[in-house]
């Protein structure tokens, strides 16, 4: 069952649950009841081991890792669950001799009620003593395997005359049937899940798991021939994308005080800088405490986005005071001035930067889920810039008059002024062809986000490689391991391999077996990536060449990178997924052949299969009712007894220590081996005879559907595939949707996407909605703020043209089109009219002093053109470390960095030169 993002998940189980338990009474006895658990990302494993052992069998290992190793981290804080999984469970099997039975004249029936009366234990009542109260019971109980052998068993019509088990029955001190085998770099072992409680710091929890492992070791309570290796933790990458976030805050930090530094060249000015930072970051962390917010990937990384933002408001105002003191005798005076001339105007930006990005707080889904705190944390960060920039920065400045000093880059700056001013008065005679030029890069830059490739979010390169090995249903769980084996053997020869965790036969999660034995997975995991050559993208791509050599007939391997954990698009886990829904499973299945011949040459799509290609053979036991009610059989009991012979019985149980081990009653393996021995076994009736199976009934060779799949109770068949790498996944869905056009469903049948587009075109819709109310509110703001449309309208035409510089990054490093790539357009909408704001404010100040338009233009540009290139380069700088993506863990915001990064550096040709045309243009005098 899947949920829509938002539903709480805790009450989605105990609903499900309740109705469960009602649907149970209406189930078959025969079938095992089915189990209901909650998978939510919070259930997924933070540390996965893999424990093995050259001296223990897997019976041996198995039991000691679930009753003691996993029992010392169940206890600890944070610990939710120690999940043991795979390895051989214990189990003691009776085997009957059929044919001695048949002698005798016994049935299974009497085997399994002798075992279950004598292994009985009961309370026995309370003796009441002078001094004391002893409580009594009948110790019925077996003390030793051995002991079963002795049960007697009355022979029917024997008058009286025993026999005892072990005449006709082996007892075996086994295990259960091996459906699912675990390796860890091909030694057999045991899966060990440590799950996290929902509010635990993941961090937190695995580091106190690895000290008690320690302890362990230590203490030499883990033995030593026991080797205990980490699969997968997810502590290593959490602690690297935190610490890369954290690293790109400092650095970016420094990066803008230095260039307050190089432009101003006064320490006090880049002290006053430095200490605003530290501050506006501690009123952000108030308001995340506020706001419930943890230190985690998203608002760390919302820290580093927004502390190149932090300094904005600071640089502008403490450059207007230091402009204002140079012209005033007091520093009070000149600070005040500078206050109430620049704090309309650092307001104005603010607020509109807060209105393009607050409304994605309200929105629900995957998108609000995965970015919501991201947002908070900036918003936070932008209110506590402007907090200090307009209490702490005047303060300070008031109290420490600083001199116009030459900073270092005086020379550059000066040159550059006089170069802009000689542009600016040059283009003002024709304003018009300045934005004809913008207009025509906006036109080439459409195609970047209307044919550019399109994903969700990025990719982590994590180093961690999904292997998916599918054989034809009904191989042998031998074979299919030989196959698998091939596989290993190939991988672990490449040298980026660290470990290589296989599932054969199935799949574990938490203390849930999926057997199936045609179906395998491996858990590659590569070196970090600083110490490989090449990406896990072209890792895999060179690995599927590589597989391709082994020539395995009738196997079907996938692999790609696994992604971010606990993320779905889609109802499906596959990356392709068509789904044909209708009642008929033959009218379905010629349908998806249909489709998979229009599709198999579309490019970009591989690995095309569709559910119902997965066909097991099964001996159908056709019943002849007549026969079976004349030897005195029902269907049931025909039913009951073939399952007892082939997979056994659980009939009653033997303690040892604080064990309770399972006692199955069975026929031997070596008696149901062929199509043959099944005809020849022996069932038997209330009379106690006995009746060959091939007298009641005939056994008849048929395929039957791998798995049965049903969407909303509907029967439906799944078309799957993986997407290139290269290939856009909307754009394969273009062209899946053209070559579709011509078949004709039948009335009844319906098609419908069921993997990630739906949900990729869906957050890529949403998005753009936000993306125009953002533009919205931002125009609505300025109106109110300047009482007109004139000048609001100015405004906002810069922020269109800015996607021409997102274009050029995308196209630059080859970045697809995703959502972190839609939210930084979301910020930029409300960052690049800062400039914007501050130039045509200074235009209208210097024109109320009586310049004419093109004069306040000129002039607003030579004082305002150091703050922008300031503020821009300083928000840009503190972008730039998580732009460039050092380290793993940091490919998550990476898009958004660069599309800010190269959005905003492009703005400052759009405010310098467009804002100044369209102004011109605008207004008359």
């Amino acid at each position: 069952m899947s949920f829509a993002y938002g539903k709480d998940i805790d009450i989605a189980l105990r609903d499900a649950s309740t109705r469960l338990d009602r649907a149970k009474r209406f189930l078959p006895t025969t079938i095992q009841p089915p189990v209901i658990y909650k998978r939510d990302p919070s259930q997924i494993p933070v540390l996965t081991l893999a424990v093995s052992s050259h001296l223990r069998d897997p019976v041996e290992l198995r039991t000691w890792v679930d009753k003691q190793l996993s029992k010392w981290f169940i206890n600890l804080p944070g610990v939710a669950a120690a999940e043991v999984g795979g390895g051989l469970i214990r189990e003691i099997h009776v085997l009957p001799d059929q044919q001695r039975l048949v002698a005798l004249g016994l049935s299974l029936e009497d085997i399994a009620n002798a075992l279950k009366q004598a292994n009985v234990e009961s309370a026995g009542g309370r003796l009441y003593m002078p001094t004391q109260e002893i409580s009594t019971r009948v110790q019925g109980r077996w003390q030793e395997v051995e002991e079963i052998a002795a049960v007697r068993l009355s022979r029917a019509g024997g008058n009286g005359y025993e026999i005892l088990l072990g005449e006709i029955a082996e007892i075996i001190d086994t295990h259960q049937d091996e459906r699912l085998r675990v390796r860890f770099n091909n030694l057999p072992g045991i899966k060990l899940s440590i799950q996290k409680q929902p509010q635990a710091n993941t961090v937190k929890v695995v580091d106190t798991v690895q000290q008690r492992m320690a302890w362990l070791s230590a203490q030499r309570i883990l033995p030593p021939d026991v080797h205990v290796d980490v699969v997968d933790n997810q502590a290593v990458y959490v602690r690297h994308a935190l610490n890369n976030a954290a690293y790109s805050a400092l650095i970016g930090a420094l990066l803008a005080m230095l260039v307050v530094y190089l432009f101003l060249g006064n320490l006090r000015q880049s002290l006053i800088i430095g200490t605003a930072i530290p501050l506006a970051i501690t009123v952000t962390f108030v308001l995340m405490a506020w706001g419930d917010l943890s230190l985690n990937i998203m608002t760390l990384g919302g820290l580093a986005l927004g502390v190149g933002m932090v300094v904005d408001n600071t640089i502008v105002m403490l450059e207007n005071i230091t402009r204002h003191q140079q012209e005033s005798d007091s520093a009070t005076e000149g600070a005040i001035q500078a206050v109430g001339e620049i704090t309309s105007a650092i307001v104005a930006a603010t607020t509109t930067n807060l209105a393009a990005i607050v409304p994605f707080l309200f929105i629900v889904g995957l998108v609000g889920l995965l970015f919501r705190e991201l947002i908070f944390t900036i918003s936070s960060a932008m209110l506590a810039s402007l907090i200090v920039a307009l209490t702490v920065v005047p303060a300070l400045a008031g109290k420490l008059k600083t001199h116009r000093s030459v900073g270092l880059l005086y020379p550059i700056e000066s040159r550059l002024k006089k170069s802009y001013l000689w542009l600016i008065k040059y283009l003002l005679r024709w304003p018009l062809i300045i934005i004809i030029l913008f207009s025509v890069g906006l036109w080439f830059s459409l195609p970047t986000f209307l044919s550019g490739q399109s994903l969700f979010l990025p990719d982590l390169d994590d180093g961690r490689v999904r292997v998916m090995v599918t054989a034809e249903p009904g191989i042998a769980l031998a074979e299919m391991d030989n196959t698998v084996m091939q596989i290993e053997q190939l991988l672990q020869t490449q040298p980026e391999v660290v470990s290589v965790f296989t599932q054969m036969g199935g799949f574990i999660f938490g203390r849930s077996q999926y057997e199936v034995s045609h179906r395998s997975s491996l858990m590659v995991q590569l070196v970090p990536l600083t110490e490989r050559p090449i990406s896990t993208q072209n890792w895999v791509r060179n690995m599927n060449k590589a597989l391709k050599t082994l020539k395995l007939v009738g196997i079907k391997i996938r692999m790609r990178p696994a992604g971010i954990r606990g993320i779905r698009l889609g109802r499906s886990d596959e990356e392709f997924s068509l789904r044909i829904q209708g009642h008929d499973l033959n009218t379905l299945t010629q349908l998806a052949n249909q489709i998979l011949e229009r599709l198999v040459d579309v490019p970009g799509l591989q690995n095309l299969k569709h559910s119902a290609e997965e066909i097991r053979q099964e001996f159908a036991i056709v019943v002849d009712r007549q026969r079976a009610e004349a030897f005195g059989f029902s269907l049931e009991d025909i039913g009951r007894d073939l399952n007892t012979l082939m997979n056994g019985r659980i009939v009653t149980d033997f303690i040892d220590g604080d064990e309770s081990i399972d006692v199955r009653l069975r026929l031997a393996y070596s008696a149901l081996q062929n199509p043959l021995d099944l005809q020849s076994v022996l069932l038997y009736n209330s009379e106690h005879e006995a009746v060959r199976l091939d007298d009641i009934a005939t056994i008849q060779w048929i395929p039957v559907p791998a798995e049965i799949i049903r969407d909303q109770q509907q029967r439906i068949i799944e078309i799957s595939g993986n997407v290139n790498t290269d290939t856009s996944l909307l754009a394969i869905m273009a062209k899946v949707e053209q070559r579709l056009t011509e078949i004709e469903l039948p009335q009844g049948y319906s098609l419908y996407e069921g993997g990630g587009a739906k949900a990729l075109q869906e957050s890529q819709r949403l998005t753009q909605a936000l993306l125009i109310l953002a533009i919205f509110l931002v125009f609505v703001v300025m109106a109110v703020q300047y009482e007109s449309l004139r000048n609001p309208i100015v405004i906002l035409i810069s922020i269109p043209f800015v996607t021409i510089g997102v274009a050029i990054g995308m196209r630059w490093l080859s970045m697809p089109l995703s959502m972190p790539v839609w939210l930084g357009m979301i910020m930029l909408s409300g960052m690049v009219v800062n400039n914007a704001i501050v130039l045509v404010e200074t235009i209208e100040l210097q024109r109320a002093t009586g310049l004419g338009v093109q004069s306040a233009i000129i002039k607003a540009g030579e004082l305002r053109l150091r703050p922008i290139l300031m503020t821009t380069l300083t928000t840009v700088m503190g972008l730039l470390p998580l732009a460039l993506s050092w380290g793993e863990g940091a490919k998550m915001l990476q898009p958004l960095a660069v599309t800010i990064v190269f959005g905003l550096s492009f703005s400052l040709l759009v405010s310098l030169l467009l804002v100044p045309a369209c102004y011109k243009l605008m207004v008359k005098g």
